[in-house]
């Protein structure tokens, strides 16, 4: 998998919320093995957007689609509500 940049915005919240490591962390897990089990990978509601999310940590979650077979753009970082 390839992971495209950051857009500004979303690199600015996740500094700002100090989630830089994390994201480093679980980008790089995301690139090399989509289905790990750290990232709790889930396709979101309504299916036929085909807008995924993974894990950040407890409370974040990052949103993608994929560009192509097997490029991802972040779309966004939202908290997660159990």
């Amino acid at each position: 998998m390839q992971i495209l940049p950051l857009k500004p915005r979303l690199n600015k919240f996740i500094v700002k919320h100090g989630l830089k490591n994390a994201y480093f962390k679980q980008s790089q897990l995301l690139e090399k093995n989509i289905r790990h089990p750290s990232l709790n990978v889930e396709k979101l509601e309504p299916k036929e957007l085909e807008v995924y999310s993974f894990r950040l940590d407890k409370k974040y979650r990052v949103l993608f689609i994929f560009q192509q077979e097997r490029i991802i753009e972040i779309i966004g970082v939202t908290t997660h509500y159990q």
